[in-house]
């Protein structure tokens, strides 16, 4: 076994140890409970747009996106526009390590890979703002419902020809909206790849975090993924990555399509 195998095999025996700690978990909710009311996950940005999300979060889809190497990403849920600047800008980097191995010098706006974010409601600053950003080039987006039957048309005849495709859900949280973006966009991801629901962790905290929001603890994107899961058995929950991550807003959320 050589150096990096070994690295591994430590990496691997590290997660199994964190997938077994109990305590830990549980510590590791409290955590998140606790940082709530703070909106922690409101106070980073990514390449000058802000990203609500847990940096945590965000390094395992760095991860992901290396692995599976899509050319296609769909987003529900834009908001600022920091999740797909996030997104854009790791197509953009499997798009210079092409040129390198390739020896070909990159033109950045010849690559086919983007992404595609859909929102019921682009506000026009945030729509200037990402319109504006120097990854625009890699980012399609649709104003509309993303459950509405002629949104979902919409996305799949811009899903045409891709062939690795990873999915991310945050837009609404509650169950019944999960539930039809998964039957919706689940089946565009492809095999090997993700689908990535966000905000599962809504299961697992108290009901009155929620008090103004149509989700709360059972009527959740968890509730929706485990409904999911038991209609689709070719997707199964990547329990290694909440073991990993630990900090997550998105626990049994990453979907991986076998």
């Amino acid at each position: 076994m050589n150096e990096h195998d070994k690295f591994q095999q430590e990496v691997l025996e590290n997660i199994t140890s964190l997938s077994n700690d109990a305590d830990l978990q549980a510590l590791s909710r409290i955590w998140i409970r606790e940082i709530a009311p703070h909106k922690w996950s409101y106070n980073f940005s990514w390449l000058g747009r802000p990203a609500i999300q847990f940096p945590n979060d965000a390094w395992a889809l760095q991860e992901i996106v290396w692995k599976v190497k899509p050319d296609l990403i769909i987003e529900t849920g834009i908001a600022h526009g920091g999740s797909l600047m996030i997104s854009a800008s790791l197509l953009a980097l499997l798009d210079y390590t092409d040129a390198v191995e390739s020896g070909q010098v990159l033109d950045p706006k010849s690559s086919r890979r983007k992404v595609i974010g859909i929102d019921i409601d682009i506000r026009e600053h945030n729509r200037d703002a990402i319109e504006r950003h120097p990854l625009a080039h890699k980012i399609q987006m649709f104003q509309g419902s993303s459950i509405d039957p002629e949104t979902i048309k919409k996305v799949k005849e811009a899903a045409k020809g891709y062939q690795r495709v990873l999915v991310c859900l945050d837009s609404n949280h509650t169950y019944e909206h999960v539930l039809s973006e998964l039957n919706a966009y689940a089946p565009l991801v492809s095999s090997g790849s993700y689908c990535i629901v966000y905000d599962t962790i809504i299961e697992d905290m108290p009901a009155q975090l929620f008090d103004n929001r149509p989700w709360c603890p059972g009527n959740s994107p968890k509730t929706a993924v485990y409904e999911f899961i038991q209609q689709h058995p070719e997707f199964v929950i990547d329990k290694q990555i909440d073991a990993k991550l630990q900090i997550s807003v998105a626990p049994d959320g990453f979907l991986k399509r076998r």
